[in-house]
């Protein structure tokens, strides 16, 4: 089956099917074509062009969109979120206007907690269609390709049920979704005052139990002030990799916590946070294959400093963007706005913050060979959007919805 979408305005993100990952400058530039066609052929990108040279293309029994001027930009590539949990925790944010910190509130057994008491009570089935409403929602604002992770169970079985849930999620959406055991998000609470109970717990029951059933592809921990030290850290990748999920870490959120070094050394595929990492950390990342992913909407939501992305991309660093979505400090899927902030408060330019949540972003999945770019036999994962007077006015529009059309694997999804 061929699709051709024709008399596009702007075709952007165009990068050789050999770029992985896109460092320092290189985040400031990108391939943009105006007045464009491009072919999709199955599931894959086809060939793509200006409009001039449309006749030159032998065509047969395509599908054809008309674009009627708009964008068609890669799908966003969001590779950290926390998309599967019970219910909201607005209560919580007025807690956080009144002045209460994170920190706060969780010792109020607010926080992860909170949510982790309410997930043990829910079925499996209940969580599923809250969390596949929400993964709706996420597409319709552009996003293609999502990592979720597991980490408000905090037992062997409630960390099992949110993953059976992710890989439920996996065979009924079209996106492609990646899963993350993060059963170190925090010390569950019958493991109080014995966390290293707990993480007995995390590497010798959870994790063969999670690698028994498949259920992950990536392991992750909390690894920052008043959650889990380095060296707890470093036992939980280590047992993670024995069993095959390669780490994807949180790191420095709250404090300079020694994460950024856990991680590099243990070759995790990104480090994500980093609102408090000292230059020192951001210097252990050059001339490491591990991303620096950042969570703008967490800084937003909780009022917190921003990460330093201007710094990391003048050192030379690569940067990936990331919503964080959870109902605790970012309760938001919305990439766009992730963009947005990234330019407005790391200085980023509308390019460079592109690049991050697109081509980065899922180099920080391990999806960059086949997405995150428009190259030629990349999957055609896709947003159409309306008729934009340059890439800029995305992340200056900043709630504007301009997503026409979705194509997911080749198949377009009107919205």
């Amino acid at each position: 089956m061929k699709t051709l979408i024709q008399h596009i305005g702007m075709l952007a993100g165009i990068h050789p099917i050999e770029t992985r990952r896109l460092q320092g400058s290189e985040m400031s530039s990108m391939g943009i074509i105006h007045d464009a066609w491009l072919l999709i052929d199955n599931d894959r990108i086809a060939s793509f062009g200006e409009m001039k040279d449309l006749g030159k293309l032998p065509l047969g029994e395509e599908t054809t969109i008309d674009a009627e001027g708009g964008a068609v930009l890669p799908c966003w590539c969001d590779p950290h979120t926390h998309l599967v949990y019970p219910g909201s925790r607005e209560g919580e944010f007025v807690d956080k206007i009144r002045g209460l910190s994170y920190a706060e509130i969780a010792r109020r057994g607010g926080g992860i907690l909170n949510t982790t008491d309410r997930l043990h009570t829910m079925s499996e089935d209940n969580l599923f269609d809250l969390s596949m409403l929400r993964l709706k929602e996420l597409a319709a604002t552009g996003t293609g390709c999502v990592e979720i992770k597991s980490g408000y169970g905090l037992n062997t079985a409630d960390e099992l049920k949110m993953l059976r849930v992710v890989k439920r999620l996996r065979k009924r959406s079209p996106l492609r979704i990646v899963s993350t055991f993060l059963g170190a998000h925090a010390v569950g609470r019958a493991y109080v005052g014995r966390q290293s109970d707990y993480v007995d717990l995390v590497v010798n029951e959870m994790i063969p139990a999670v690698a028994q059933e498949g259920l992950a592809d990536y392991i992750d921990v909390f690894c920052d002030e008043g959650f889990f030290t380095p060296e707890e850290t470093a036992r939980i990748l280590i047992a993670g990799a024995r069993h095959g999920m390669r780490p994807k870490i949180h790191a420095c959120e709250l404090a300079s916590s020694g994460g950024v070094r856990v991680g590099v050394e243990h070759h995790a595929l990104s480090v994500d946070h980093l609102e408090s990492a000292s230059d020192d950390d951001l210097r252990l990342l050059q001339g490491t294959g591990t991303m620096a992913t950042l969570l703008p909407c967490t800084s937003f939501f909780l009022n917190m400093p921003y990460a330093k992305g201007r710094q990391m991309l003048d050192s030379g660093l690569g940067i990936a963007l990331a919503s964080d979505c959870n109902p605790g400090s970012t309760p938001s899927s919305d990439m766009k706005f992730v963009v947005s902030l990234a330019c407005i408060k790391m200085r980023l330019t509308p390019v460079e913050a592109i690049n991050a949540a697109t081509l980065n972003a899922a180099y920080s999945m391990g999806l960059e060979e086949e997405y995150g770019s428009i190259a030629v036999g990349k999957k055609a994962n896709l947003q159409l959007l309306q008729p934009v007077p340059s890439l800029d006015y995305i992340p200056y529009a900043y709630t504007r919805r301009l997503v026409r059309m979705m194509v997911l694997e080749g198949i377009c999804y009107s919205l």
